[in-house]
């Protein structure tokens, strides 16, 4: 599909994610943008940036209510499907956050079909391996997640369910549609609401009111931290792609402690303070090792997507927003 001149729905529009595929769209031409999100977790701010655009139209809309759907998708080439509840609210209202990931992306399916929409991009998770085996994870790994924390697993099922509608509606009526397993990402406009991630923007905070870093365990705990540009592109590289009923993982395939975090955000800020360890407490967390492997072989192959953002880049880019955002 040709980006240039088309009409594109970003649900969760008002995102972290969800504002990057849209300057990604921008720049590739897209004749139309439609930033569809209900707010409850999203924030116009976010996208206040790109308002100015006349290509641009924020519109409240909530893929529980399938008439807004069918207005909203109304001309649409494509769909991407990225508004849903993270594990940490969900965690907090596992009614609502089921009805969003699972309900609603049924949803958004009934109506592509009814407007002809050509393809959807699902925003997925690397939480659907659960807590994988030593060794290389590619897409064909099994989901283990009987030790995984419940709210957790609830998530990782949802985005599973999400990734069979991407095949069953392929297969069943035709509308293209990719799986994006994403890992921990993050980057400018982050919010509060991501486990892994959270570790970033409550250390910064910590390193700027003086406050000691706090490490949980012994440091050694290991995330793929995968930068929001990249994410992105490798959206809006899905969507141009004629490949369908597929899952892709979006990561760096570079494992990252939480040691090596806190030492990139101590140099960044220039700051001499010393990390403090604490144990985990009662937090809700995702996959806790000290090993990971994931592989982007399949995507690099199938899409030519590669990262090209740096974890110490995409930190450094992290905070120069947030200190922009502090002298607003």
């Amino acid at each position: 599909m040709k980006i240039a001149e088309g009409k594109f729905v970003v649900t969760g529009g008002a995102s972290l994610i969800g504002s990057h595929v849209a300057e990604q769209l921008l720049s590739q031409g897209a004749r139309e943008v439609v930033l569809l999100d209900n707010f409850a977790l999203g924030n116009p701010e976010t996208v206040k940036s790109l308002l100015g655009d006349p290509r641009v139209k924020l519109l409240r809309g909530d893929i529980l209510r399938i008439n807004e759907l069918y207005d909203a998708f109304e001309g649409c080439d494509g769909v991407f499907a990225i508004a849903g509840f993270l594990t940490l609210p969900l965690s907090q209202n596992p009614s609502l956050g089921l009805a969003v990931n699972v309900e609603g992306q049924v949803n958004i399916f009934e109506a592509c079909r009814y407007r002809n929409v050509k393809k959807v991009v699902f925003s997925s998770s690397v939480a659907v391996y659960g807590d994988p085996a030593p060794g290389l994870v590619d897409e064909r790994a099994p989901a283990q997640l009987n030790s995984f924390q419940p709210a957790a697993a609830l998530y990782a099922c949802t985005k599973l369910i999400g990734e069979n509608l991407c095949k069953l509606y392929s297969a069943k009526h035709g509308i293209q549609a990719i799986g994006l397993r994403y890992s921990t990402v993050y980057g400018e406009r982050q919010h509060y609401r991501g486990v892994n991630a959270l570790y970033i923007m409550e250390n910064y905070d910590r390193i700027a009111r003086g406050e000691a870093p706090v490490i949980t365990g012994d440091g050694s705990e290991v995330h793929d931290y995968i930068h929001v540009a990249d994410v992105a592109r490798a959206n809006v590289m899905a969507m141009s792609s004629d490949v369908t009923a597929e899952s892709f993982n979006v990561v760096t395939g570079v494992a990252t402690s939480l040691n090596r975090l806190v030492e990139i955000l101590l140099s960044i800020t220039g700051s001499s303070l010393k990390p403090v360890f604490k144990t985990g407490g009662g937090s809700v967390r995702s996959s806790v090792t000290d090993q990971l492997d994931f592989s982007r072989a399949k995507i690099e192959k199938m899409l030519g997507w590669v990262p090209e953002v740096s974890i110490e880049e995409g930190i450094r880019r992290l905070l120069e927003w947030r200190k922009a955002q502090e002298k607003a």
